[in-house]
Formats: structure tokens, sequence, C-alpha cells
């Protein structure tokens, strides 16, 4: 009760504190649960969440901690696997707003950063002056470099660049009492000034000075530290890094306590600016070997050899992440170069700065592997086929998340290191170890450079289990301190690893680890717990929190995961939904466009499950604030694919919808758009008397309200008659002699894009199809996006019924509109009965986009270029989101550049921003995200070139935000017959 009533204290005073606070403030248990949790196994719910907007906020959250005693937790992209930013503190964000970068040096090659800086971000706005920023993690895309330097992360290329330490130069910031720091490069004599004087500052150089001068100080970190031969060791502070440098007489190098804050996790100060070294960019030049063994012994063993020639890299996945990579609809396409059923591969890149100079690399690299004799396999790889082979390899941590069952392989011991020449052995112990305790392992990533990322498979839901979790961590840092490794080698202490430091550094060092930390942070108010002082292992585990995995009776089938509250668990955390539009891809339209953290998939997947854990769903589901976070899914689809935990928030966020509906009745507009095809006869019947409503400002305005549409937003037009009623019109010409095709009408085409389905039709008669059109049925797309989800389920099984008899012959079901139609692949699965479960597998089988069917019809020669005009025609395409997550826009891309003379750009933007019914009732976000990309690179285009969409919505949003008519690629195909 008495740390309720502390922590409704420090909210009264936060948000007087908001007086002097530039940022942003949150105290209310939403925003709270959604920052409980990282990439880690932990939760634990901090006091508040702050968004500071400048050097004077950091300051000032610093003085708030001191006058309140509390503390705080820095935080970028939360992508921490050991469980940094988890704590009971105030969580300060710095990534919505200190993301800038400050200064650029290109003859010194040198940068100067805020901490919120995307670490491949920062490397796109170098590579226009030839310059790069070395170190990088599997998780680049969103991981900045406040974290990386927090962590001291290396990724794949250590092998090459280092760690981020290797490149840091300066660190500016705050210490513990507000006072403003920059640490940097210093000789002996500056050292010995900055020593002398009353503040922190000069305190802690004192405190570094009496310690590391001490000749049994230095003897114990030179005995007890990891060896020489292990590159990659980051457990505790580095102090060895400090003793070897001029101030102590070990090197020439100079002094500099931002070597220090490498791998601080956050415990010694707080950055405001970070000075990075930057390398030239690397050789255009590369190859990656992908080395294939029937054992990971030999994999492990081979890796030794491997680095005699001195690769680029040396990456190893195991038969497990390779198995679980086929799960995901990404990642299952970059397996393109596997052959057979490896048990291991190693990723092995070379490089040359000219061709001859790769040749050669490659050659001697194929010729270690070929006398190994253990190698089945080893395809080669160039240009874009190795960014595809990299990112399965990146995807390691997410794809896990799809091994289904109690018992999963988790991130726990998964940072151990070791000399490159001890890894085949190690790993034999540890798989040893292993099975003596009855689980087994994965391993996977850095074998270059000594470091496997294990997972051992445990059960955290049961009291066994999470004793056999803390025996494994108990006997992996025994095992890493016999071979005098390090416990970790870039995922950094945190919660998981630090309560076995004084066992792998020996307690002498742990006691002068306190000592530092407690002289630079005397009151504990920078990230308490991690490093020192931290609470055991095994507890504020965030699966195995109350032991109640409570789950609620749904309409959607979660069979897939097993329940709904294990589709919420899916979710690992690792933030690939954090990803902006500089990075590319559809994951997730609304953070893009917000930069805020309740926007992403994780945000709402946490909040599912702190719902569902706590046991209060049914209490909470109809709360606005977990509406407002949910609603804010557009329901891409991109999670699905982009995600490597193929989290799949668009049915969660349907479901919550459905059980939002139940406590609170869903309003007239929710109901209006949700029965599209209920009220669209009538008011096509009447189109003329409709659209002219439409149009007319006041009563456009009054009909807007009362569906809960904004105003800004136009209404689509009726068409005057349909589809079906002109198909009817045409029975005397759908002969064909290329065999018949049955036409899959939707209702927003029927009822809305008559046009589009009326060149379908024609397209198709005159190339020579017969085309049936079938009997007009509600597709559910909008019932089930408004979680009418068993009038949804309704539907769909009658859909199904209804396309039986035409599962008799082999001729293809084609549908125009992608979210219709690519709803049999997914959504359908979800609402079918099961006994008609077999029936739209088969039906699967042979419903096709159109646009996939002519690709396919034009690849095996079947449609002819000359039947298309010639004439020269400039194309930009934009892909609907569900093409690409569960299709390819590149059947699209295909037909547009089939008429000679054509060609055809894809628009390299995400979700339009519209989604359906989304765009007309939040129309601020969907704007937002259509001028991410999609808006600006219309906007640019020549003024004859055709812009295409295959989207009913995406074509209603390009006219709203530019003015400009996109076109089905249908139509523009249609218009180019001769």
């Amino acid at each position: 009760m008495q740390h309720e009533d502390f922590i409704k204290n420090i909210h009264r005073k936060l948000l007087k504190f908001q007086d002097f606070f530039e940022g942003d403030i949150f105290i209310d248990d939403t925003m709270r649960s959604l920052y409980a949790s990282d990439a880690s196994l932990y939760r634990e719910w901090p006091m508040a969440v702050l968004y500071p907007k400048s050097n004077l906020d950091l300051k000032n959250c610093i003085i708030f901690c001191n006058n309140n005693n509390t503390s705080m937790i820095p935080r970028t992209a939360g992508t921490s696997l050991a469980g940094q930013c988890v704590g009971e503190g105030i969580v300060v964000d710095v990534s919505r707003y200190l993301n800038q970068i400050i200064e650029l040096n290109v003859d010194q090659k040198w940068v100067i950063v805020q901490p919120g800086v995307v670490r491949d971000e920062l490397n796109q706005y170098l590579k226009n002056y030839g310059l790069f920023f070395g170190p990088n993690t599997s998780t680049s895309n969103r991981a900045m470099i406040g974290g990386m330097l927090g962590n001291n992360s290396s990724g794949s290329y250590s092998i090459t660049y280092g760690t981020t330490r290797d490149h840091v130069i300066e660190v500016s910031g705050f210490l513990s009492d507000g006072s403003d720091v920059s640490f940097g490069p210093i000789t002996s004599a500056d050292f010995r000034k900055k020593a002398h004087g009353t503040s922190l500052e000069s305190a802690v150089y004192r405190h570094i000075a009496f310690e590391l001068n001490h000749p049994i100080t230095q003897n114990e970190i030179i005995k007890e530290f990891p060896k020489s031969s292990v590159t990659r060791r980051n457990t505790g502070y580095a102090l060895d890094s400090l003793l070897k440098t001029e101030a102590f007489g070990l090197s020439d190098e100079l002094f500099n306590f931002s070597k220090l804050m490498a791998g601080s996790e956050g415990t010694l100060m707080l950055f405001s600016s970070i000075k990075l070294n930057l390398v030239e960019l690397p050789s255009p030049h590369s190859a990656l070997i992908c080395a294939h063994f029937d054992t990971l012994n030999d994999a492990l063993t081979a890796s030794v050899s491997v680095m005699e020639l001195k690769p680029r890299q040396c990456e190893l996945m195991d038969k497990t992440i390779l198995d679980c990579t086929k799960e995901n609809i990404q990642q299952n396409k970059n397996r393109f170069f596997i052959q057979g059923d490896p048990k291991a591969l190693l990723m092995i890149e070379v490089s040359g700065d000219h061709p001859k100079e790769l040749d050669e690399k490659l050659s001697l690299m194929q010729e270690k592997l070929q006398s190994l004799n253990s190698v089945y396999a080893s395809p080669v790889l160039f240009g874009s086929d190795i960014a595809r082979a990299l990112h399965l390899r990146a995807s390691g941590l997410g794809v896990l998340q799809n091994i289904k069952g109690d018992e999963r392989p988790l991130e726990f011991v998964e940072d151990t290191a070791v000399a490159v020449a001890d890894l085949p052995q190690y790993i034999a112990e540890f798989d040893s170890m292993m099975s003596d305790l009855g689980t087994s392992s994965v391993y996977y990533a850095h074998a270059g450079a000594g470091e496997l990322h294990i997972r051992p498979k445990v059960n955290l839901r049961n009291e066994e289990g999470r004793k056999k979790f803390r025996t494994i961590a108990t006997q992996s840092a025994q095992l890493v301190k016999k071979y005098n490794g390090s416990l970790s080698g870039e995922h950094g202490d945190g919660r998981v690893r630090s309560e076995f430091i004084p066992l792998v550094v020996g307690q002498r060092n742990y006691e002068l680890f306190k000592r530092i930390k407690y002289t630079w942070d005397p009151k504990n108010i920078f990230n308490p717990g991690k490093i020192v002082d931290a609470k055991p292992m095994d507890q504020d585990l965030r699966e195995a929190h109350d032991g109640i995995y409570r789950t609620i009776d749904t309409i959607l089938d979660f069979g897939q995961e097993g329940s709904f509250m294990e589709a919420a668990l899916k979710c690992s955390g690792s933030g690939d939904c954090r990803k902006s539009e500089k990075i590319g891809g559809v994951l997730c339209p609304s953070y893009q466009a917000s930069r805020e953290e309740k926007y992403t998939t994780r945000a709402r997947a946490n909040l599912l499950r702190e719902l569902m854990m706590s046991g209060t769903f049914e209490e909470k589901v109809d709360q606005k604030e977990v509406y407002d976070i949910l609603s804010m899914c557009l329901g891409c689809k991109a999670c699905i694919s982009e995600c490597p935990s193929s989290v799949d928030m668009a049915s969660m966020k349907s479901e919550f919808l459905y059980q939002y509906h139940k406590k609170r009745k869903a309003t007239f507009g929710e109901r209006n758009m949700a029965f599209f095809f209920e009220r669209s006869p009538f008011a096509q019947k009447f189109s003329l008397v409709v659209n002219t409503l439409f149009k007319m400002p006041i009563v456009s305005s009054m009909i807007k309200k009362s569906m809960g549409i904004d105003p800004r937003r136009s209404m689509p037009m009726y068409s005057n008659r349909s589809v079906e009623a002109f198909y009817r019109s045409l029975k005397s010409v759908r002969g064909g002699n290329k065999g018949k095709v049955y036409l899959y009408c939707d209702e927003f085409t029927n009822y809305l894009d008559t046009s589009v389905g009326i060149k379908t039709i024609g397209l198709l008669s005159k190339l020579g199809y017969e085309v049936e059109l079938l009997p007009m049925m509600n597709s559910a797309r909008s019932l089930i996006s408004k979680g009418f989800l068993e009038e949804a389920k309704i539907e769909v099984n009658k859909n199904i019924r209804l396309l039986e008899p035409f599962l008799s012959d082999q001729n293809p079901i084609v549908g125009i509109e992608p979210s219709c139609i690519l709803g049999f692949r997914d959504d359908y699965k979800r609402l079918v009965h099961s006994d008609q479960k077999e029936l739209l597998e088969k039906l699967n089988k042979k419903i096709r986009l159109i646009e996939e069917f002519l690709s396919f019809e034009m690849s095996l020669g079947k449609i002819e270029k000359d039947r298309f005009e010639s004439r020269q025609v400039e194309i930009m395409y934009h892909g609907h989101c569900h093409q690409k997550s569960l299709s390819s826009s590149s059947f699209a891309m295909d037909i547009l550049s089939f008429p000679k003379n054509y060609s055809v750009v894809e628009i390299p933007s995400g979700c339009c921003g519209m989604a359906g019914s989304f765009g007309y009732e939040h129309y601020d976000m969907s704007m937002n995200i259509g001028e991410l990309v999609l808006f600006p690179e219309i906007r640019k285009k020549d003024q004859n070139t055709i812009v295409a969409a295959s989207g009913t919505s995406c074509r209603h949003q390009i006219k709203d935000g530019t003015s400009q008519k996109a076109f089905h690629p249908v139509e523009i195909l249609f218009d180019a017959l001769k």
C-alpha cells in the first residue's frame, strides 16, 4: 500500500513537473503497461513514461528523480534482450524526439548524433558522403545509437568493424547530480587536471585513478576478465579498456571515459549526444558463401578454419532456426538458396576492393571449405541475393516465437562468448549439459566471433521449468568461467546476467563495479538493478506472471497459435514494427506516421497480453484508452509477413472489436460501414440521388457526421449499374479458346468501381478467355474489419458452400479486389467451420488475384505481346498492403510491363493510409501515412506518367491526397489493347 501511495505521489508531482518539461509525460496505466517489457523475458511496470524534447528536459528528469527519491530507465527502441529497459522507475524514452544528426565532419570521418538516431537511418545519410558506421545488430533498422552504446552492440560484422566501444569518440550528457559533462580522449596531464576540483566529474576521475592505479586491482582485472582472444567482451564495466591506456602506463592509447559508457547500460550517466568514428563504405564487390553441413559440430569446426582467411562475417544458423523460417511468409521466400535439409549453415561473406580480388578471396575460401570434407553444398550469392539471405539470418530472434508449446527456446544464456578456437568444444560441453538436464538448445549467429546465440528450451509456466531456468543459467556461467569467456558478448548483463557477474569476473572486481556505480550515482537513480545489485534473474518474468494464462472465448479461430492469449504472446518484443518509412516496408503504418510506441504492433500485443494475464480483459475491453490504441491498427497485415514472429494483429484487432461491441453497442456509423454489402444494392438503385447528396456540402456533412466520417474525406460514388447487370447484357461475347475463367466480383467492384469489373471482363474476353461471373456474394471484408464476426462467419461459410460447385474442374477463380480475394487465404481460415476446412484448402488452390492469373498466363506464353499497343508508356505502381503481405506486388509489376515499351516503377511506399474504413474515421493519421512516401512520390511524377494501384481504397486515397486519378492495372491493360 505504501508503494502505491508513493507512486500516486510521484504522479501528482509529475503533473506539476509538466510546467518545467517541454516533452510529454504519461502516468496512465495503459502507457505504463506498454513499457512494462522490452524484448527480454522480463516484465515490471514503470512509475511513468517521459518523452524528453531537449537537453534541458534530460537534466530536469535527473533533478526530479533526485528530489523525489526515485529512479529512471533510459530507453531508445526497447529491443534489449537482457531486460535493461525494464524496471519500476520512470522510463525516459528518447526515441520520440531526440533523434537528430547534429554534425558531420567528412574529412575527419566523425559524426555527432542524438541518442535516438536509428543506426540504419544514420548509414543512409552517411552513404551520400561515402562513409559508414560499422557495428550492426540484427535489429539495426530500428536500433538506436544510444541503445547501441549502452549495450556496446557489435553484430554480424564485429570481426571486421569491432564493437560500438571501438568507434565511440566522445559522449556528452548529464551525471547523476544533473551536471553536464563531455567525455572524450584526454592526455595524462589533462586527466590529472580533471581529477582536481569539487564537482562530481572531478570525483569520478579521482576515483578511477585511485582504483586502477592499485597493483592488486590491476592484477585482479587482468586475471579475472575474459582472456584477450575473446573479442566480444561485455561483462560488467569495461575496466580492462580503461586500464590499457596511457593514464595507467599500459599502452599509448589516450584515456577516454566514453569507453566505460559503452556497455554501461544507462547506469552511470544520461546521454545527450554521441560522437562516433566512421569508416569508408564497404566494397560493393562481395559474395556470400552459404556452406551446408549435416551436423552442427561440423559447422563449428569449419568456422575455426574459415576465420583463418579473415572473412567480413561468418554467421551460423541451425536446423531449428531454419525450420522456423518456413512459418513466416517473407522469410520463407528468403530460403531460395537452401539445398536439402541442412542441420547447420555457415554464411561466410568475402569481399575485395575490385572484382579480381573478390574472385581470388572467393576461390581461397571455397578451397578451404572443400578441404574440410564436411560441406555438402556451398551456393554462392551476389548482389541483392546477399541481403535476402542475411535478412533470413537476422530474423532468428523473431522466428523462434513461431515454435509452439510451453517449452520454447529462451534468451537468457544466448550471449556468452569464448575464443573462436574454443567454440566447438565449448558448445559440445554446453550441449552435453543440456542433455543431462533433459532439454536441448537452438544455436545461431556469430560463429566467426566465438559467440553463438544459444537458446535452451525451457517451460517457464511451471515450477520445474523455472528451476531448470536458474540451473541452466548458473551452470552456463560456470562453463563460461572455465573457458575464460565473457558472460555477455553484445546483449549486455541487464536483469538476466548481472546476478552472475561475481562468478565470472570474481568478487573483488564485482565489488569494484559497485564502488564505481555508487561514486558516479550515489542515489542509484540511473537504471538501478543492472550490472550491480541485481534482483534474482528468475524474478519478474514476463511469461510466468502470476502463473496464469487466461484466455477468452473467441469467434476467430486462434488454434494455429494455441489461443488468443498465445497469439499475443507470439510478440517477442524485438520491435520490427518500429521501422520508419526510410527503411521501407509496410509495418507498422500508424507508428511510421506518429513515431509513438503505443501505435506499434508490439504495444498492441503487450496491451492485450496485460489485459488477459491480469484477468481484466472483460472488465477493461471497453475502456477508451484500450480502444484508441487498438483502433489505430490499420489491418494492413504486414505483421504477418514482415514481423519475424508473424504476429497477426489484424485478426487480434478484429476479435478485440467483437469483444468490445459485446459491452459497448456499435454506433450507426460502425454498422453502416460493416454492412456495406446490404445497403449498397439500394444505394446503387438510386445512385443519382445518393451521389448528388454526397456532393452537396451541407447534406454531405450531415451524412458523414452520422456515419462517423471525417468531413474532409470525400465520399465514393456509386455506379449507375452493377457489374452483374453489365455481364447479363454480354451473353453473346463470352466465348474464348483459352479456357474458362470464373470471375469473383467483390461488392466494392460491383457497386463502386464498376468500370474495373467491366474492363476485367473485357480484357479477359478479348485475350481469348471465356468469362463466367460467379454468383454475387458478400466477401465479409467490411464485417471482419469492424469486428462483426458472428455475421462474418455466416457469410464466409456461405461463400465457401456457394463456390463448392466450381471446384469440379480445373478452371481458375479470379478476383479483383486484393482485400476480398486474399481473405480466402487468411481471414477465412479463422472463420471456416471445421467440416469445411478441406473445402477451403481446395478453393485456395484455384483462387487467384487477377494480377497473379495474368502474370502466370503471360509466363506460359498464352498471352501475346502483339495484342497490345507499342507506344511508350511510363507507369508508377502502388501495391495494396494485403498484396505485399499475402501475395506479392511483383505480379502487378509483371503484367504492367508486359506490353512492349511499357515501363513500370514501383513506388517505395508502405500502406497508403486509407485501409478501408480507417481513412474515413482517422483522417489526420490516414493522410499523415500517405504523406510519408506515397503522396510526395506521386506529386513528383511527370504529367504523362500513369498512376496504378490495385486497391479500391488505395485509389480513393491517392485521389484525396494528390488529386490524381489512379487506375487498376486491368484498366491500363484493357486500354492498351490494339
